[in-house]
């Protein structure tokens, strides 16, 4: 932006309060909504305007001026809807046509007047009144021009949002993503609750948190990384389905998936084990997207996934079988695992233990291969420490992922409810913690206190909003769909 065109628009907002026009009047005056006079009059043509006499006043952005000498258009936009409006010298009073020939791009404006169609067919309405609501002291940008990588408009989403139909598009469907998935809970008998943010001990997740300090009670706090075990409190206390949408927080590195910020559902349900989260997942899933696009075919990056029908349920064991032909289970401890591994042409890297290399196989030959929806089951014990265990295999634990377009969208439990193994799972993760994994979960002993009354039966999921949103706008990166995500310092 040059410095001269923001010196010509103070120069005009100043010359507007020199003449008593207040360039940010506190109420805007009666008005219709753009959108419901589109409604009103987009069917009618040019004769039944003319026999109708319609008047309408409206309000919005000026996003576009056309000026022919004694003829100006503007184009006003509400809410991402516009119409067209008409001045002509001598219609109106002089002073009125000189006080619009002085409005900017950017402005708001109200207008009053007869609506009709110009000969090309255009819905207008005639300017007989207007009031400036806001001046824009800066140009937009036009077309969007300049701006078009991902970081420069996630920085600046309010030109983002003006200038960039498909942003505001983006943000109207993750609103519908968020009121439909409340929708299909409610419907279902589910109970919307609010949890902590601020936690005196984080868990729930292999996370790294975010630390805070309360000055009044001199108290070290953590941003939650996950809602999960309050969340399981509220079970035990016999809200038998609870769930809550919030942020979450997890101080790890920014990627097209990560945020250090983003949205979680996560639900809980008694006397239901991880198939039927499966079941739930599914559902939630299928009616969301059917509400939301009206279709079960969606388009992700190239790809076309179909989201009707039953979704397969493949074994982690199995899908890294079919993938790389090495059998887990056959090879359960490190060393074993590393040398099937060598022997496959591959690198096992250094993980640490079984669980770990195991997780990382999947990562790197299973998952980006997971277009279609596809829920993987049976997870390595000791990457699940709130997961009840498997009772065909002691190695293994009731848990799935949900993947859609190559990525986790859905982590699920059956939940583990034996204080006794909890505790084991508690110490092992602090001898974890001990020997430098700083994801390790911490010791809750008020969390195991709770679990010492009984929780029944449960199955709890977390689904990522942020990430099913991807999924179903086809945006390639989560800045996409986070209004105001996480970005380095800006340098200047």
């Amino acid at each position: 932006m040059s410095e001269g065109e923001r010196g010509r628009r103070l120069a005009r907002l100043a010359a507007l309060r020199e003449s008593g026009v207040d360039p940010f009047p506190p109420r805007p005056g009666p008005r219709t909504p753009i959108a419901e006079v589109r409604d009103l009059y987009d069917g009618k043509d040019s004769e039944a305007l003319e026999a109708e006499a319609p008047t309408a006043a409206v309000a919005g952005r000026v996003r576009a001026i056309r000026s022919f000498g004694k003829l100006a258009f503007l184009k006003l936009v509400e809410s991402g809807i516009g119409i067209q409006v008409s001045i002509r010298r001598g219609e109106v009073p002089t002073d009125l046509f000189e006080f619009v020939e002085e409005i900017d791009v950017g402005d708001f404006l109200r207008v009053e007047g007869p609506v009709w169609r110009t000969q090309k067919g255009e819905l207008t309405i005639a300017l007989r009144s207007a009031d400036l609501l806001s001046k824009s002291l800066r140009p937009l940008p036009e077309k969007w021009h300049g701006l078009t990588d991902v970081e420069a408009r996630s920085r600046q989403r309010h030109l983002d949002l003006i200038a960039n139909p498909r942003a505001r598009e983006v943000a109207v469907l993750r609103s519908r993503v968020t009121t439909a998935i409340r929708s299909v809970l409610d419907e279902r008998g589910f109970l919307e609750v609010e949890t902590p943010v601020l936690q005196p001990i984080y868990g729930g997740a292999a996370a790294r948190p975010f630390t805070t300090h309360h000055h009044t009670l001199d108290q070290t706090l953590y941003l939650r990384i996950s809602d999960e075990l309050y969340l399981k409190r509220l079970v035990i206390g016999g809200l038998d389905r609870v769930y809550e949408i919030g942020r979450v927080f997890r101080n790890e590195g920014i990627s097209r998936k990560h945020n250090p910020e983003f949205s979680m559902l996560e639900c809980y349900q008694s006397y239901t084990d991880y198939g039927g989260m499966m079941d739930l997942a599914q559902l939630l899933i299928q009616e969301t997207a059917g509400r939301v696009l009206s279709d079960s075919r969606i388009g992700y990056q190239g790809h076309r996934i179909e989201l009707s029908g039953d979704w397969p349920r493949i074994s982690m064991r199995d899908a890294i079988r079919d993938a790389i032909a090495i059998d887990i289970l056959a090879a359960d401890d490190r060393e074993s695992l590393r040398a099937a591994v060598r022997a496959k042409g591959l690198d096992p890297g250094d993980a640490p233990t079984w669980a770990v290399l195991v997780d990382g196989l999947f990562s790197e030959h299973v998952e980006p291969g997971l277009i279609q929806p596809t829920f993987i089951t049976d997870y390595p014990r000791d990457l699940s420490p709130l997961a009840k265990g498997s009772p065909r295999d002691p190695r293994l634990v009731e848990r799935f992922e949900l993947f859609l377009g190559g990525f986790e969208i859905v982590n699920a439990f059956s939940e583990l409810n034996d204080p006794e193994d909890q505790r084991r799972r508690f110490e092992d993760q602090r001898r974890a913690a001990a020997e430098g994994d700083a994801e390790a979960h911490p010791m809750d002993e008020d969390f195991l206190n709770a679990l010492e009354y009984g929780m029944p039966p449960t199955g709890g999921l977390g689904m990522g909003i942020d990430r099913l949103t991807m999924t179903l706008a086809d945006a390639p990166n989560l800045r996409e769909v986070i209004l105001f995500p996480h970005l380095r310092t800006e340098r200047r």
